[in-house]
Parts: C-alpha cells; structure tokens; sequence
C-alpha cells in the first residue's frame, strides 16, 4: 500500500502542476497598443492606458519640405489595477514613466498631409510599454 502510494502522489503533483500550465483560451478584454484610437482603452504589454486628446502635432507633412520633423504630444490616461486613473502625457518617440517602467508612442497615423485636416477620430496610435519584472 506505501508503495503504490509513493507512485500515486507524484503522478497527482504533476497533473496538477499541468493543469496550473493550461490557458483559458480567454482574452485581455482590451485591444493590445497596436492601433489605438482617442478614448478608445488597451492593454499595453501590462498597463491600460487611453488617449484622450492631440496636444500637439506639429509634423512636417508628407507633402513639404520642412526644417523640422515636428512632434506628437498626446494626453493619457492610465487606468490603475486599483480603480485610480492618473493623467500623464507622452510625445512620438520619447518614453514617458509609467508604472514600473516607460510607454513609448511609437507611431501616429494617418500622416499629415499640406491639403487636409486630420480630424480627432481618425488618429490611430501604437504604444510599446517596457519594465515589470
């Protein structure tokens, strides 16, 4: 009987050491920072964040030469684990402190152009979050 014991212990261990490894097959409920739009929530490797509103985008556009590339400032929401919302802003290329590590604008879409106005809804952004542990 302690033997067969011996034998069945281990095999329960590692079933359920298995069955910890098993994926829901559910998804984060927001989009990951790939394409996301203002006042529209994600996921950005850990954090939640939102864009709120352009401050700034004073791009050269596609269309001209410029002495100057311009710049990209948006504001933020962080949306923390805890139910708190903190205010930060982040500009194209720059990273900004965030959590336990920086969120990054990546890109800015769509480019701007000499002959059109970009209007609120049709900016998309990608974000990159490095830190955690």
């Amino acid at each position: 009987m302690q033997k067969t014991m011996r034998l069945v212990l281990p095999a329960v261990a590692a079933a359920l050491v298995l069955t910890a490894c098993v994926t829901t097959g559910r998804q984060s409920p927001f989009p990951d920072g790939s394409n996301v739009a203002l006042g529209q929530r994600a996921m950005v490797d850990g954090p939640i964040i939102q864009p709120v509103k352009v401050l700034e985008d004073s791009r050269c556009p596609m269309n001209a030469r410029c002495i100057w590339a311009g710049r990209v400032r948006v504001q933020m929401l962080w949306l923390r684990p805890n139910g708190e919302t903190r205010s930060f802003d982040v500009t194209l290329s720059e990273p900004a402190p965030l959590a336990d590590g920086a969120i990054t604008l990546e890109s800015v879409r769509p480019d701007k152009q000499t002959d059109a106005t970009i209007r609120p809804e049709d900016y998309r952004f990608s974000f990159r979050f490095a830190g955690g542990l």
